[in-house]
């Protein structure tokens, strides 16, 4: 049974794994889902209705730029890729949810 994104994942994760994703290589939307899902061994599936809003609001903050280009079937579609302000976010925001999660084991662990 394949486990969908929870409701509840701490707010920005999806547009970090995102920017994680497209900080390798140039990708399209579909390509990024199917990257999220197989490097998380199908724990994280990411539907159309969170995976373009994302990538959106990546755009409109300057953390990617999108072109139009012909993908592996020929059909035309658009590929994101990182942008120097994107690396920086990226590098923060990992920063920031390495803190987190440090944080969180630390009460696990503790309380």
């Amino acid at each position: 049974m394949v486990k969908r994104l929870p409701p509840d994942l701490l707010p920005g994760t999806l547009d970090m794994l995102v920017l994680r994703i497209v900080a390798r290589e140039p990708m399209h939307g579909y390509g990024i889902a199917q990257r999220l899902k197989d490097l998380s061994d199908e724990v994280l599936v990411v539907g159309e209705s969170s995976l373009y809003p994302a990538l959106q609001r990546l755009l409109l903050n300057d953390y990617v730029r999108a072109e139009w280009a012909p993908s592996q079937n020929n059909r035309r579609a658009r590929y994101y890729t990182l942008t120097p302000a994107g690396r920086k976010h990226l590098q923060a925001e990992r920063s920031e949810f390495n803190r987190l999660i440090g944080a969180i084991q630390q009460v696990l662990e503790t309380a």
